[in-house]
């Protein structure tokens, strides 16, 4: 179980890798993925992977509440609102600003630190959460060894949340940069949920070693 300690100090290098500079971006080419948001109206191709995990694992309640975790610009928290229904809500949080097309009455979304104690705790203020999902992404350098490694550490803080913020029996997924790690990650995900497995959707592409971790049906323990 990850303490308070844990989370600030995992939280206080997740707000140091997000500043650090990144490598132009080698994925400038639209492809299949790419286009198909486009026209769908979707800000980013990612909306595709949780699409495809939720179909496989039935990870979102119809009317549910969601946290959207590193939602910027904005596709996963369309698609929710979009599949969550009129009785549903989405609290999506991230740094930067959402893509001014993604809006909806049932969208509560809130920019800002994660780190910040006060946006804790406006986050927690929704809940409890039915699903907690986080494709949040450090910036990256190239240097595989590097870049993992700050992606553990964004993994450990939704970890966090999703452990303080679902309900018993709801649902999580994330994204993690592979290297190993992720056995690690799972393994503690198996403390706080009945399932927890690896997953990566036909969505994420073919030279990305992304890969996506859930967990389903929360146990019931006490906090």
């Amino acid at each position: 179980m990850l303490t308070n300690d844990i989370l600030f100090t995992n939280l206080l290098y997740c707000a140091d890798i997000l500043s650090m500079p990144s490598k132009t971006n080698s994925y400038a080419k639209p492809d299949f993925w790419s286009q198909k948001a486009f026209k769908e109206g979707y800000p980013a191709r990612s909306v595709y992977k949780l699409q495809e995990i939720d179909q496989k694992f039935s990870l979102i309640k119809k009317a549910g509440t969601v946290l959207d975790l590193g939602s910027a610009p904005g596709s996963w928290t369309t698609w929710l609102l979009r599949n969550l229904g009129e009785n549903g809500t989405v609290v999506s949080v991230d740094l930067n600003p959402l893509a001014k097309t993604v809006t909806g009455s049932n969208l509560v979304f809130y920019q800002g630190d994660l780190l910040d104690a006060e946006m804790v705790t406006k986050i927690k203020s929704h809940g409890p959460y039915d699903a907690v999902v986080c494709d949040a992404a450090p910036l990256t350098t190239g240097n595989r060894t590097i870049d993992t490694a700050r992606s553990k550490a964004l993994v450990d803080m939704a970890i966090w949340y999703a452990q303080m913020m679902l309900k018993p029996n709801g649902n999580f997924c994330v994204k993690i940069f592979q290297n190993g790690n992720q056995q690690k990650e799972l393994q503690k995900m198996k403390e706080i949920f009945n399932t927890a497995k690896g997953f990566k959707p036909e969505a994420c592409r073919a030279e990305s070693f992304e890969t996506y971790l859930i967990g389903l049906g929360k146990k019931d323990a006490k906090i």
